[in-house]
């Protein structure tokens, strides 16, 4: 053993020097930085402690890049432009073929052509027809979506996970008489809850319709066609084009929430446009900017606002899209076929990911300690903002966990929820790009801030976006004071959505007079100029002695605990402490159960065994005291459940965000007895 540890010492130290001499040989140049790092933000005069970007040119806004590409249509025009005609959209016919490819124009003369068909049955080429889409990600939806944009027309996603109340409500509410539908599956859904959504009459089907559809369409009275039906149609009786303007609606938006039915975001052209064309500001002097010959690989749910504007990015500079299959568990061989310039994604995936190269590292001494050492090394080269995927280190230690992630990636970008300020500083190191977290929400049309390329600090989410004011306002009941730097997230410009749905009330809610919109989100300043996120306004209650409790906090707290995978945090008003539900790290635990408490037992035995459970409580008061929480936000007890809250279980949103109503709903038989043992 003795033997063992010098070999791997010598071998770490004969790394090192080799890596310190093509260091000083190769003398890596730090990415030039568009701004003082120091400086990124600055206070609007005149204003309510208002923030802009440094960026911005005079103090002024930015509402579109071009005067050529102010509209969903226009911009992908634009990119049809500057690809000279070059792929577009990409898909795999079968798992065993390649990806085939459809250029700008042949999706501009498709979409032409599908619109002319929508029309021919009896849609108004106008900004109030509103046409619903049931799809997975693939190029018919983006077809489709051009095709309504080429018209004038309003596109409205259904999604499965909103649950059939919900999609039955959208149809209604936005008052949809034709559905695109990928699956025969889907249009079967819709058929069946028919008499709920009476004015539904036409289902386009991305595949042949079945029999079954056909004839339980045929009793309804329900027309079914093919998509090449309609496009077929459209180039049968083609009809003047009708483009949209700036202002007008583009997508109608539901987001599910956490409680209740969903709410219709009315998003506009504009808004996406003035965000698309904010990011390219930021990123244009970098080496990440957008052009002809980037891949960007679509599997986050189109549904969402987040998608939508990432593909929008890449259409305006003429870059490609790539389609997943469909199925998650073929998403990495899909990346490492289509080989991505851009991948973006969500907290959740680059958690998975963290968690697999830590396996494969801590299963050698030798390998832990020489992975170790490289990351400090490319840490120091971050702190320098050089970055890059060419160093010794590269190539000893993290090339593995580049060509996963097909081994072109230039940007990464990552949002929907926080992610861990240790999780990003290490992938940093890993993957040799930039990895930027942004911060928005549906309702500023995705994103409002966005980490600068080249800043090496983690736990921020960037300045604001040239297309956006800031401010914090402040939140009395929390004592969070803007004077102090802290409050509210409100957000003003063009970026900003019209509000919801027949929903005055609720627009209200989020809307101020002078249009500011307000997040929810609590904030805070840092000293050069970006936005961290630090708390939730929503979601509060008092617990009985009169205390205020944010359980959002508690939970980010929380999942810091090595044994902890997710986290839900209860209060009830009548009781004086909190509860909680733990989901356990799968594994994590049993390593720990057996290394700590030598209990070598199957996950679904160690969640109902009490020395586990006193273990988890105990890391998480431990973890909880070092974070300054106080006696009455530490959980006085928790219940073990074995599975992850999913969207497919219904206890996260499409966003992956709790659903604290149905969490709530779900475990209440477990909360009452963990309060009846306290009483």
């Amino acid at each position: 053993m003795d033997t063992l540890k010098l070999v791997g010492a010598s071998f770490v130290t004969a790394g090192a020097l080799a890596t310190a001499a093509a260091y000083y040989m190769t003398r890596p140049e730090p990415v030039p930085c568009i701004m003082d790092l120091n400086d990124q933000s600055s206070e609007v005069p005149g204003t309510d402690r208002a923030r802009i970007s440094k960026l911005c040119k005079d103090g002024k806004l930015m509402a579109y890049l071009t005067e050529d590409s102010r509209t969903l249509y226009s911009a992908f025009k634009r990119g049809a432009r500057l690809s000279k005609n070059g792929p577009c959209l990409g898909w795999k016919p079968s798992p065993t073929e390649p990806y085939r490819w459809m250029s700008y124009d042949e999706v501009l003369e498709k979409a032409k052509n599908l619109g002319a068909g929508l029309i021919k049955l009896d849609l108004k080429p106008l900004n109030s027809t509103n046409i619903g889409i049931y799809s997975q990600n693939r190029p018919e939806y983006i077809i489709f979506e051009q095709a309504a944009f080429v018209y004038s027309m309003v596109v409205v996603p259904l999604y499965d996970t909103l649950g059939e109340k919900a999609c039955n409500y959208i149809i209604n509410q936005a008052e949809i008489k034709v559905v695109v539908c990928d699956t025969n599956k889907k249009v079967s859904n819709l058929l069946n809850r028919h008499s709920e959504t009476p004015d539904l009459r036409v289902a386009v089907v991305m595949e042949e319709p079945s029999g079954e559809v056909l004839n339980l369409a045929r009793t309804l009275g329900v027309s079914i066609l093919t998509f090449s039906d309609v496009e077929k149609l459209g180039k049968e009786n083609p009809h003047e084009i009708n483009p949209p303007n700036p202002d007008d609606l583009s997508i109608i938006c539901y987001t599910s929430g956490t409680t209740g039915l969903p709410k219709g975001a009315l998003l506009t052209h504009q808004g996406v446009i003035s965000i698309a064309s904010a990011c390219t500001r930021q990123l244009e002097p970098a080496d990440v900017k957008i052009r002809p010959g980037d891949v960007l690989i679509s599997y986050l749910p189109l549904a969402h606002s987040y998608e939508t504007l990432l593909e929008t990015y890449c259409y305006l500079h003429g870059a490609s899209v790539g389609f997943f299959q469909g199925d998650v568990k073929k998403l990495m061989d899909d990346i490492k076929e289509l080989k991505p310039t851009v991948f973006p994604t969500v907290p959740r995936l680059l958690n998975r990911f963290y968690d697999k190269v830590m396996a494969g590292v801590n299963s050698s001494i030798i390998k832990k300690c020489l992975f170790n050492f490289a990351l400090q090394e490319k840490e120091k080269e971050l702190q320098r903002n050089v970055i890059r995927k060419n160093s010794i280190w590269d190539q000893l230690m993290f090339k593995k966990v580049q060509e996963g992630l097909g081994g072109r990636c230039r940007l990464i970008v990552t949002g929907s929820a926080p992610l861990s300020p240790k999780v990003l500083a290490f992938l940093r190191c890993c993957v040799g790009c930039p990895i930027l977290e942004g911060y928005g929400q549906t309702e500023c049309h995705a994103i409002a801030t966005l980490q600068i390329v080249g800043d090496p600090s983690v736990g921020n989410v960037g300045p604001p976006l040239v297309s956006n004011h800031i401010k914090l306002v402040d939140v009395p009941e929390m004592n969070y004071s803007a004077a102090d730097n802290k409050g509210e997230v409100c957000i003003q410009g063009p970026s900003v959505f019209k509000g919801y749905l027949k929903d005055p009330e609720k627009t209200r809610e989020s809307l101020d007079e002078e249009g500011w919109l307000h997040t929810g989100d609590i904030g805070e300043w840092t000293p050069f100029g970006c936005l961290k996120i630090i708390d939730r306004k929503k979601h509060i209650f008092k617990l009985a002695q009169g205390e205020y409790i944010a359980p959002e906090k508690i939970e980010n707290i929380y999942i810091r605990s090595t044994l902890v995978a997710q986290m839900y945090v209860y209060g009830d008003s009548l009781r004086a402490c909190l509860i909680g539900i733990v989901v356990p790290d799968p594994e994590a635990l049993p390593k720990f159960a057996r290394e700590k408490l030598h209990l070598n037992l199957p996950l679904k035995d160690l969640v109902t065994n009490p020395e586990i459970k006193n273990a988890i409580l105990r890391d998480l008061l431990e973890v909880g005291k070092k974070s300054g929480l106080t006696s009455l936000e530490q959980v006085k007890d928790v219940y073990i459940y074995p599975k992850l809250f999913s969207v497919e279980n219904g206890l996260l949103t499409p966003t992956f965000k709790a659903k604290r109503h149905e969490l709530k709903k779900y475990f209440e038989p477990q909360l009452k007895e963990m309060y009846s043992k306290l009483s």
